[in-house]
């Protein structure tokens, strides 16, 4: 196996945990949010963890990005789709992405009270996701597909 399919594999498996963490973030912020719980040390992990795996995922696609046949700097590269999307629309999005959760992360740390926490988690994870699900299906590879 070489450095492009192990982290090509990487990635693609690693996506499962990401997207895993960030639904559960999700879904527990508008939950709290809506119920007006407090916010508590569980949250403040899971939001956590969710955070890391998406920026540990952004640091093995940029080894992807450099190892990819698909990323390539030419003439051709704006004119053909698959070197279009690779070389620029899904890095940009994907970091896009995942600095909307880390400004929603860090607006739940700088935040007084627990409503205001969930608030900000459900609001910024819940439009990274979307981001991201809409990078994947314009890949038009499957969302939860090993490809």
């Amino acid at each position: 196996m070489n450095a492009y399919s192990f982290f090509l594999h990487l990635h693609s498996g690693f996506r499962y945990l990401v997207l895993l963490l960030l639904l559960l973030a999700i879904i527990r912020a508008w939950a709290d949010w809506l119920g007006k719980k407090a916010y508590s040390e569980g949250n403040r992990k899971l939001n956590l963890f969710a955070m890391i795996s998406a920026h540990t995922m952004l640091l093995i696609g940029i080894i992807l990005y450099f190892l990819s046949p698909f990323v390539q700097f030419n003439s051709q590269t704006m004119k053909q789709f698959d070197t279009r999307y690779w070389t620029m629309e899904h890095l940009v999005g994907m970091i896009i992405a995942i600095a909307i959760i880390t400004i929603g992360h860090s607006k739940s740390k700088k935040a007084a009270l627990p409503e205001a926490k969930h608030k900000a988690i459900a609001i910024y994870y819940t439009l990274a996701l979307l981001i991201i699900i809409v990078m994947i299906v314009l890949s038009k590879r499957d969302l939860l597909g090993m490809s």
